[in-house]
Formats: structure tokens, sequence, C-alpha cells
């Protein structure tokens, strides 16, 4: 259960500010799922566990009927009692009101002038029709220090195949230009500049054709192709001795390596090396060290938690990424 989690995790760290970031929210079948939204967002808003959270603001892009602006994300703010002032930016009058109550904004956002929100233009991902990837800003200030919370979905690798190409892969470059231009427009002349974190399912993968070629060193690859088309529809990697034992099989949506244990073992610290995409963005963004295993592709199936699917190589999809002067301000309140 979710929410139980998240009340355990606010018992335990008793946080101040709270912000969540949601993505696919309502999962793949929107029209049958968002009434089950609805129920979460209420259960979350007057729980016991959060009844010292006197103000919030909850945004719900729910208006799925809209193809134009349709991003499925969900953003929740949630404040305690003993922060005093606390304001939010209005991007269209751009002055901070002050935050009282709770407020929750669904349907449709592109009215709201407390947020900005994008959808990223179809030619950025044109394999899917209808992709739902993009960002939305809040801004916030607290007793002078200001900041920007922005909650972000970028493009997924559409075939393992086609990923396992090119270093890096064709997928990881459309990511960088999505996110590039997030970053660009949170800094732009518009507004004043502040500290921002970026947080939400990022879609990093590893580098394809290099956790392959070093999961399966000793392995030898067969090819299989459609009969028709000729095309490249599965990889085999069979170790050279051992009986020919199936290492690691590849398809469109396949990836289903003989051995879990490696993505878990020690947080999965060995295949960091392969978690390549953010270096591009060094200059600009910073990360305090992962310390957790991948967090996706979790088994759907509640019985098999622990496990990964055999659809896509493990990865770090979820992050979350900061400017410099945010990372200063961590630091710093840290220390102080």
């Amino acid at each position: 259960n979710v929410c139980s989690s998240l009340f355990q995790v606010v018992h335990t760290h008793k946080p101040h500010f709270m912000a969540l970031h949601c993505q696919e929210f309502g999962g793949k079948n929107y029209e049958a799922s968002m009434s089950h939204v609805d129920k979460f967002v209420k259960e979350l808003l007057s729980s016991d566990a959060m009844k010292d959270y006197n103000r919030a603001r909850v945004y719900l892009d729910e208006n799925y009927k809209s193809q134009e602006h349709f991003t499925a994300l969900g953003s929740f703010y949630f404040l305690h009692e003993s922060l005093k002032n606390i304001y939010q930016f209005d991007f269209k009058a751009k002055k901070y009101k002050k935050v009282t109550g709770k407020e929750i904004y669904s349907d449709t956002l592109e009215s709201t002038p407390m947020l900005e929100k994008e959808k990223f233009p179809q030619d950025y991902f044109p394999e899917c029709k209808w992709s739902r990837k993009g960002f939305i800003r809040t801004r916030w200030c607290i007793t002078d220090c200001a900041f920007d919370l922005v909650n972000i979905h970028l493009f997924h690798d559409a075939s393992n195949l086609i990923a396992w190409e090119t270093s890096p892969s064709v997928y990881s470059g459309i990511r960088h230009k999505a996110l590039g231009y997030v970053l660009d427009r949170i800094i732009d002349q518009r507004f004043e500049k502040v500290s921002y974190f970026v947080f939400g399912d990022f879609n990093f993968r590893l580098d394809a054709k290099a956790v392959v070629e070093t999961l399966c060193a000793k392995a030898t690859m067969q090819t299989i192709r459609a009969a028709d088309t000729n095309e490249v529809v599965k990889l085999i990697f069979r170790e050279s001795d051992n009986d020919r034992k199936v290492m690691l099989q590849l398809e469109k949506k396949l990836f289903d390596y003989f051995n879990q244990d490696v993505f878990r073992d020690n947080n999965g610290t060995a295949l960091l090396e392969f978690d390549r995409e953010l270096s591009v963005f060094k200059d600009r963004l910073y990360e305090l060290d992962i310390s957790f295993p991948p967090s996706y592709p979790y088994s759907e199936d509640s019985s098999q938690g622990k496990q990964y699917m055999n659809t896509r190589c493990p990865a770090w999809c979820d992050r979350i990424l900061m400017s410099h002067s945010a990372k200063e301000l961590i630091l710093k309140v840290s220390t102080d």
C-alpha cells in the first residue's frame, strides 16, 4: 500500500516540507483508474499520519482527453504546521502568495498560474504516437529561501535491441535533448533565477552495449532474424562451455539474464559505472551518492515484489537531481 509506506517515511523522518512527485498517475488505463486517484488523494489529505500538515497543494494532470496537453503527472506538497512563512510563486502575476489551507487542482492545469506545465513536442519521440512525457514546475519561498521543484518524466527505451546497437543509445540522446530543454526553460530570462531540484522518472538506462558486453564477456552470440523481413528479432548469449548454458536473451521487450542477483548485490554498485547519462550534465546538475539498487523494472506481481521483470535491463530511472546552488543549500542545512 503506497499510503502506508509513505506514512512510515513521514513518521520516521518528520519532514517540515514534503514534496511527492508522481508519474503515470492513474496507470495505463486512465478512464478506469482515475476514481482510484481521487480516493488516494483523499486518503492522503485526511489521514491521521498527516494531521500535522495543515497546508497542502495538489496538482494532478487528469485531463486525459487532451492529447495536446496530458502528461499524467501528479505533484503533492505538504507543509508542516511548525513552518510559519511559506509563499508560492504565481508565474502570471510574477509575485509570491502566502500559502494557506489545502487546495487540489486537477483536470486542466493549463489555467493554474501557480505552476508551469509542458508536454514535450511530439517530434522529440515520434515512435510513440501519444507520449505523456513532460514536466511540472512550482516555485516556493521559505524564510527568504527560494527554490524550484520540477516534476519530470522523460522518454523510455522503445526497444532493447535498438538500445543495444550503439553506445550511447539513440534513446539516451532523446532524453538528453528533453532534459536540456527543461533546464534551459527553468533558467531562462522570464523569471529570477533560483536554486532548483528536478526529480521524477528520468528513464535513465545503463549503457546497454557496455553492460551486455560485460555480463556476457565469455559468451557467444546467436542472432535470430525474422524469416520474412530478415530483421533481427532476438539475440541469445550462451556460455562458451558449461553445456552452452543460456546467459541472456534479448528481444525488443525482453531482457532475460540468468542471474538477477548481480543487480541487487551491494545495491548493484558494480553496475554504476554503466550509469552514464547524467555525465553530459555534470556542469549543470548534481546528485547525491546512489545507495540503493536499480529502481526499475520491479515486478508488478506483489507476491514477487523484490524481483525485477525481465522486460528491461534494471536501471536507476528514478532520481533526485539538483542545481549546484541547491546542493550548497542542502550541505549548508545539514551542517547548520
